[in-house]
């Protein structure tokens, strides 16, 4: 008797290219981010979708404290259109950066979901930044 692993027989070569090429497309990790954001590429915006207190008691250094009930339009005019954002919440048992990100989508913004979250950043050995809530990066963007 096979195992459950193998009693579904795996996709097709081409379909699995397909289906896991698609997925990057939605998705980074918090290992690329970190990346990114050491060799001083910052060619995405990272929000961290959560509540501005839960911002303040650690977050991936240089995100921007943006609630996902928050993305509105007017807070993303901020941005030029073409600017890629990149969404994240506590880790795999939240679903704050899938609701950031479906805003974001909403509103034709290019997203995707760092996955791991802040659980993730930790088990990768990253260290979290602590302090007040970046809403914004121009000051006159009050909403």
């Amino acid at each position: 008797m096979p195992s459950n692993v193998t009693q579904v027989p795996a996709a097709q070569s081409a379909e699995a290219l397909a289906h896991f090429s698609r997925r990057l497309g939605f998705e980074t990790d918090c290992w690329d981010v970190h990346d990114a954001f050491s060799r001083g590429v910052q060619d995405f915006v990272l929000l961290d979708v959560r509540s501005p207190s839960l911002y303040a008691e650690g977050h991936v250094p240089g995100a921007i404290n943006l609630p996902h009930g928050k993305i509105t339009e007017r807070r993303m005019a901020e941005w030029p259109a073409g600017t890629m954002f990149v969404t994240y919440c506590a880790g795999p048992h939240c679903n704050g950066a899938n609701k950031g990100a479906i805003r974001l989508a909403q509103l034709g913004r290019p997203v995707k979901e760092m996955i791991g979250g802040v659980t993730g950043w930790l088990d990768e050995g990253f260290p979290l930044a602590a302090g007040e809530a970046l809403v914004s990066l121009a000051p006159a963007a009050a909403e």
